[in-house]
Order: C-alpha cells, then sequence, then structure tokens
C-alpha cells in the first residue's frame, strides 16, 4: 500500500534499528542493497537513498512517507506533512545542529563580526543564504561535498556545518558561533497521500509503532513486592509515568508494585528500594510504550 524511502548514511543503522524495535523489520539481501521489504501488509515497498534526496521525492509522490532530518526539508524546501518527529540519530538522541564555525584563532565570536562577502562553505546553500540575508550581511557561498571542516582558514573563512556533539568541529580548530538550525529526525508522508483516508490510516498505525519504540528507548520496567507497612516508603522514591501499579498479593500483607523508569536511574534506584524493604525487584526491558 504505501512506499516507504529511508535514509542511507550515516542514519541509516539508526534507522534500521529503529524499525525492527517497532516490529517493522526491513530486509535485504546485502547492506549495499538500496531496495529492502517489509513483513507487513501497510508497506508495499522499501527504498534506501540519501537523505538530502527523500523530502523532495516525497514531495514528488514517488513515494508516500518517508525518514529524513528537518535540516533537509528546509534545505530543500519540500512541501510535505511533517507526520511525528523521531528523537534519534547518529549518536545520541538529542537534536543535531546546523552551526556557524570558524576557527579558533580568527579572533571571531560572532556572525556580524564577519567582513563582508566573505567565503563560507556548506552543505546547506539555502538555509546558509537565508540565514546570511536576515543578518544583512553579503557573503560568498560555496557548496561543500564533503570535509567541510578541514577548509578553514585556508580556503573559506567560516562553514556552516552539521553536527550532534561538536567533538569533530573541535578536533579541526574550529569554534562555533551560532546556531541556524536545530534538526530532529522526522516521518514525512506527501500530502496527497495524507489526505487519502485509506493511506491515512495506514500511516497512523505505523506512526504508533514508531513512536512507541521511540517512547521506549532508555526506559525499563521495575517490579517488586513490598509489605503494606513499607508501601509509602517505596512509593516515594519510585518514579513513574503516570502513578505506579499496584496490587494486593494473595494471602495479604504483601502488595506488588510495577512502574516505568529511566534506565539511567536503576542503578542507584534498585539498591534504595532494597533499603526501604522491597523485595523480588525485577528489571525487565521495554520494546514499545504506547500512551
Amino acid at each position: 500500500m504505501l512506499r516507504l524511502v529511508i535514509p542511507k548514511g550515516s542514519l541509516e543503522r539508526a534507522t534500521f534499528e529503529l524499525f525492527e524495535a517497532a516490529d517493522l523489520k526491513i530486509s535485504r539481501t546485502s547492506d549495499r542493497d538500496y531496495h529492502g521489504s517489509v513483513a507487513d501488509p501497510r508497506l508495499a515497498a522499501v527504498s534506501i537513498l540519501r537523505p538530502q534526496e527523500i523530502p523532495t521525492y516525497i514531495e514528488e509522490g514517488l513515494f508516500d512517507i518517508g525518514v529524513t532530518g528537518e535540516d533537509w526539508i528546509e534545505e530543500t524546501g519540500a512541501k510535505v506533512t511533517k507526520v511525528t518527529p523521531l528523537e534519534y540519530s547518529k549518536e545520541t538522541d538529542r537534536p543535531v545542529k546546523i552551526v556557524l564555525a570558524t576557527h579558533r584563532d580568527s579572533g571571531i565570536t560572532s556572525a556580524r563580526e564577519l567582513k563582508p562577502h566573505s567565503k563560507i562553505s556548506t552543505e546547506f546553500p539555502n538555509i546558509t543564504r537565508a540565514y546570511f540575508e536576515r543578518l544583512r550581511i553579503p557573503v560568498r557561498v560555496f557548496l561543500s561535498y564533503g570535509a567541510t571542516e578541514a577548509k578553514v582558514p585556508e580556503i573559506v573563512d567560516a562553514i556552516v556545518d552539521l553536527t550532534e556533539t561538536g567533538s569533530t568541529l573541535r578536533r579541526h580548530g574550529l569554534e562555533i558561533i551560532d546556531v541556524l538550525l536545530e534538526s530532529r529526525t522526522h516521518l514525512i508522508a506527501n500530502k496527497e497521500a495524507y489526505e487519502d483516508a485509506t493511506k491515512r490510516q495506514a500511516i497512523e498505525e505505523l506512526t504508533l509503532l514508531l513512536r512507541g519504540a521511540v517512547d521506549a528507548r532508555g526506559k525499563v520496567l521495575v517490579k517488586l513486592n513490598v509489605t503494606e507497612d513499607r508501601l509509602d516508603e517505596v512509593l516515594g522514591v519510585l518514579p513513574a509515568m503516570r502513578a505506579p501499579t499496584i496490587s494486593q498479593l494473595a494471602g495479604g500483607g504483601f502488595f506488588a508494585v510495577e512502574t516505568v523508569v529511566g534506565k539511567a536511574t536503576v542503578n542507584t534506584l534498585i539498591p534504595q528500594l532494597k533499603a526501604l524493604g522491597a523485595e523480588d525487584i525485577l528489571e525487565l526491558p521495554i520494546s514499545k510504550i504506547v500512551p
């Protein structure tokens, strides 16, 4: 029914992992294959293409839905429907940033300190031109085909580049002086496909699965038993998405408690729960959270 396109390159592995976690595993004959399939009647075909191309292909109706970054939606100016953000990226779950950076020895600390007609290298010429036009600073924009950070200061005066942690820029002696855009990965749809009732239902069902997998990341289910006289103390330290589930055990005197907590807190939470009298503590992985 739906033709899906997902990004090849830096987001490829993370995207495959997300779809598998959502029970939408993408199969292909090899890592070099540009086509795949999903054992799901809602997905008729899967293609793997560069994220730069995806918004335009979605707008043109070559695909019904796709995964790409806000940066490429903005850069291409494609008219698509943003269905939902998918909070994942190459290294972290934080948004990536399109930044303006100069060499640390330049002494430049803001965009307004750049001289008129400075040379800017970037993979995002449209975003860059619009940014400097808003500042009313005339610059010369050069399209970069990679290794953008290596071109300062010998070739250009500054760069506009995508970064997740800033570590690569720092290794090349660069300092970020402004953020042009924060970009999250998005599930997007062709506008006509999204207005079609049958396709819209399929898109919303797939969105539910993908969002459930995203929301479950970094969370675990904690289950424990505790006596009635220690129940309030345990509940006092136990975080929960809403409120813990509490059930009285057969025979009386004990309660079973379960709740979803952040994985990063479990290493300190479990000893604390044990000290407060919790017993039979279980930590279980979660594949999806569907509210």
